[in-house]
């Protein structure tokens, strides 16, 4: 059955079919014009584990997502679809994430970094992270050539560097990278690991074709970071927490701050998303919670924002998504995730603002 097809014969207003993709839709990656990466990682992770059942998570609370939305006209029949989680990847992450963790306990005990056997593991760890971003890179790349728009769905938030890689690639001129997150992510291979998830952007950094990286939200950073921002020269600008905070207790408003952060963006824009920039009650069971943080709303008011400035969004990530106990982390990622699919869609001219 061809798209059209199936777009004329899905009722968007019915339960989720169990043979359809994401959100239940009835699209194929073939046929969608948005495609999602799904990748199931969370070797380096320091605080608690659990981002690698992230996608599955997103994915199975997808089906509760209803697909009106006020914000995009006919927003489903843009075509999302989710690429099939790669169990090969599942199982390499979990027997890394087993390494990393006596490794780790390892570090917290006192043993030093440089013994033979610390080293031993540090190198193979390193080895299957460069491995993972390749992956992603090719698959980024498969898709990109075929004039998909392409996000990604983590895992931790050390997944997208090698989507990152063949966004810039695709994007020679350059671009830069909103990221909305608790944390800064400019460790230098923290406790050893060259592509932890708490280095994730000072590696965008090493990226030629990233121009600058704005970030949103960030609450929890060490004197380190602080310098590095301080000698970027303009190439990291950060929007702290307590500062937001600060100027709406004084009553400026968040659309005046979101112009601020916006101003401070290039044309093209790829947005990098952990989702700990919200805050802790939408996301409790994510790895690294800090207290404060964006309300739901607000993070999107800012994705619009950025699109209705006339900026273009060139690609996303969504990551740290953590499910509990209950499917509370994975009904916010999923929904925090449709909501950026249709956004993105809007801003590459695959759909339209419906006011």
């Amino acid at each position: 059955m061809s798209k059209q097809n199936k777009i004329k014969n899905f009722n968007p207003n019915s339960v989720a079919s169990g043979d359809g993709n994401i959100f239940g839709l009835p699209f194929t990656t073939d046929e969608a014009e948005i495609v999602l990466i799904p990748v199931p990682w969370d070797v380096t992770v320091s605080y608690k584990g659990g981002a690698s059942e992230g996608p599955e998570a997103i994915y199975e609370a997808s089906a509760q997502v209803d697909l009106f939305d006020p914000l995009v006209k006919d927003s489903w029949k843009i075509g999302v679809a989710m690429e099939e989680i790669s169990k090969d990847i599942s199982k390499k992450n979990t027997v890394m994430r087993r390494q990393a963790s006596q490794y780790i306990g390892n570090l917290e005990k006192g043993v030093s970094l440089e013994i033979p056997a610390m080293k031993k593991i540090r190198k193979e760890l390193n080895f299957g992270c460069a491995d993972l971003k390749y992956y992603v890179k090719k698959t980024a790349q498969k898709h990109l050539n075929k004039n998909k728009f392409v996000a990604l769905v983590g895992g931790d938030h050390s997944t997208p560097l090698g989507f990152m890689e063949a966004m810039a690639e695709k994007h020679p001129d350059g671009f830069g990278i909103l990221q909305l997150d608790a944390h800064c992510d400019l460790r230098k291979a923290y406790e050893g690991f060259e592509y932890s998830h708490a280095s994730i952007m000072y590696n965008a950094l090493k990226i030629p074709q990233v121009k600058k990286i704005v970030q949103v939200g960030i609450r929890d950073w060490c004197e380190e970071e602080n310098n590095f921002i301080n000698a970027s020269k303009g190439r990291i600008k950060t929007f702290f927490d307590f500062q937001l905070k600060e100027q709406l207790f004084r009553s400026r408003s968040w659309a005046t701050i979101c112009s601020d952060v916006i101003q401070e963006l290039p044309k093209h824009v790829y947005i990098s998303f952990d989702i700990d920039g919200l805050d802790p009650k939408l996301c409790p069971n994510t790895g690294t919670p800090v207290p404060g943080g964006l309300e739901f709303e607000q993070a999107i008011f800012l994705i619009e924002m950025v699109v209705r400035s006339g900026k273009k969004i060139i690609g996303f990530d969504l990551n740290e998504v953590a499910p509990g106990k209950d499917q509370w982390d994975g009904n916010v990622g999923a929904r925090m995730l449709y909501k950026m699919c249709n956004i993105a869609a809007v801003s590459n001219g695959l759909a339209k603002f419906s006011t």
